[in-house]
């Protein structure tokens, strides 16, 4: 049962510590598609388990679970509760996607290898009311929420993507480190940055938006309230599990404390600006750059 009242099964809000500004969201994590939608779907049984092999990013919400439950100050945890191949909630639902090029805007037309999954002329707009906006409404519900009780709300996105890279891959030609930081020049403060960097410092290696950038923020607070930070953490798959679609490997473990760390660290300078700036009221304090 899902923990916001009247919206859909397809995602949940797993409360944290009332006093905790950090949301762990997981948009990727999971293979499931209702059957409608998957009668839209053109690929047979054996091909879509094999898309959803490259296209999931298996085990995260597992790794946010494990972060929440052995974090110092529990983090609320948005978690997406569909496959990716109904909506992608991190897309743009209109033409200022730049993955519309590739068949991956909001409702994904191609797979990860170009392949058709859709029919080129479906209609989005079905699948984006039912689905996309009522997530991104009760996404923007929860960072609301977080500042309202605290002065400011930090999200974590999680993510894992690849070895090597997909044909799908508008950006990736870059460097592929364990763990690639994704930053948005209005939200993500070089602070929220260095925490992380220390945090998965032990990992093998830490990148800057490569091969993915950007972190998602509500289109209501986005380039708007500097009290809204974020951050995407992609983790390189083969740190933590068999590629593609495989179990878990002994990797998880330490993705799992390195996780946690950044939760801890975060909370740590959350009440540190707070206690600078006499009040959690003054969230332009944590946002500026």
């Amino acid at each position: 049962m899902n923990d916001i009242p009247g919206s859909p099964d397809s995602f949940a809000l797993l409360p944290g510590a009332v006093h905790s500004p950090v949301i762990l969201h997981v948009p990727h994590s999971s293979r499931e598609i209702p059957a409608p939608v998957r009668a839209g779907i053109l690929l047979d049984d054996t091909a879509l388990d094999g898309e959803l092999d490259h296209i999931t990013d298996a085990h995260t919400a597992e790794l946010a679970s494990a972060a929440a439950e052995a974090a110092g100050l529990t983090p609320w945890r948005f978690v997406n509760r569909l496959s990716r191949l109904v909506v992608d909630p991190e897309r743009f639902p209109d033409e200022r996607e730049e993955m519309l090029t590739v068949g991956m805007g909001a409702v994904y037309t191609r797979t990860t290898h170009r392949a058709p999954l859709r029919p080129a002329d479906v209609d989005p707009r079905p699948l984006i009311g039912r689905y996309f906006h009522p997530y991104a409404q009760a996404m923007t519900a929860a960072v609301t929420d977080r500042l309202a009780a605290t002065g400011r709300a930090v999200i974590i996105d999680v993510h894992s993507y690849p070895t090597a890279r997909l044909p799908y891959e508008l950006h990736g030609d870059g460097p592929r480190p364990p763990v690639c930081l994704g930053t948005d020049s209005f939200h993500t403060p070089p602070e929220l940055v260095a925490l992380a960097e220390k945090a998965f410092a032990g990992l093998g290696g830490v990148g800057i938006d490569s091969p993915f950038s950007g972190a998602y923020v509500p289109l209501r607070y986005y380039e708007r309230e500097p009290g809204v930070t974020a951050l995407m953490v992609e983790i390189r798959r083969d740190t933590y599990m068999k590629e593609p679609g495989g179990p878990v490997s002994p990797g998880f473990a330490r993705l799992a404390a390195a996780l946690t760390a950044l939760v801890d660290a975060v909370d740590e300078w959350t009440r540190s600006v707070d206690t600078r700036a006499g009040s959690h009221g003054a969230p332009g304090t944590l946002g500026s750059r």
